[in-house]
């Protein structure tokens, strides 16, 4: 059984897909960009700000369903740049998260007007 999660206080989608959802134990999240939940406008210039932006609207997610960054075992990274800008990347992304780190895959995409896209698995034992 799915359960959408979904908060205002993270960007809203802009297509035909949630958010969220809760499966069982786990939470999966959409990919989210960096925009703005109040304007749907991108915020930051570079990928550090864009990042920082992108966490802060997973981390609603997740805190809709009461769990932290500490609960995420798996992302996926999507950027515009992947050599030029991964390691700016990295050193935002990785401020977010205590050791032992999620796993993670990180590609170069064709992203529309964005530098970084990211997803979650998180899980919470019921």
């Amino acid at each position: 059984m799915k359960k959408e999660l979904r908060t205002t206080e993270g960007a809203a989608p802009v297509g035909a897909y949630s958010q969220g959802l809760v499966v069982g134990d786990f939470v999966y999240t959409s990919g989210m960009g960096p925009l703005d939940p109040a304007t749907g406008e991108v915020v930051g210039e570079d990928v550090a700000a864009q990042t920082h932006q992108v966490m802060r609207n997973l981390g609603a997610i997740l805190a809709a369903h009461g769990l932290g960054f500490d609960d995420v075992v798996k992302s996926t990274v999507h950027l515009q740049h992947l050599k030029r800008d991964f390691a700016a990347y990295n050193e935002v992304y990785k401020s977010y998260f205590s050791q032992p780190y999620p796993v993670r895959t990180t590609v170069g995409s064709d992203l529309m007007d964005i530098l970084v896209e990211i997803d979650f698995v998180a899980y919470k034992s019921a």
